[in-house]
């Protein structure tokens, strides 16, 4: 099993940057993947970024070139640097583990807007 606790949400103007943080319980060395989802109003929980164990990427469309995923294995955490935001991009952003199961956290939630 693994904890995990999001942070680093807010309001952040269009054009601003936010970086998130997932911090694990546990080691995340051996996890399969570690991905960002976020469901904005109204809107089911898609997959924002992904990262596996292998150092493997991949990421919706809409955040191509504004969103990067890392992992600090060491420190057993994963963030989501977010630049370029758009109002689009308000939504809860949760944390997920995946090793023989999804391991999901409570969320944080990111505003966009003027």
């Amino acid at each position: 099993q693994v904890q995990l606790v999001e942070s680093g949400g807010g309001l952040v103007q269009p054009g601003g940057s936010l970086r998130l943080s997932c911090a694990a319980s546990r080691s995340i060395f051996s996890i399969n993947a570690m991905s960002w989802y976020r469901q904005a109003p109204g809107k089911e929980r898609e997959l924002a970024e992904r990262i596996t164990s292998g150092g493997s990427r991949n990421y919706a469309d809409s955040v191509k070139g504004r969103f990067t995923i890392s992992r600090d294995n060491a420190k057993n955490t994963v963030y989501l640097q977010m630049n370029s935001l758009k109002t689009e991009d308000t939504a809860a952003y949760y944390c997920n583990a995946f090793f023989s199961m999804d391991y999901w956290g409570k969320g944080t939630l990111v505003t966009v807007s003027s």
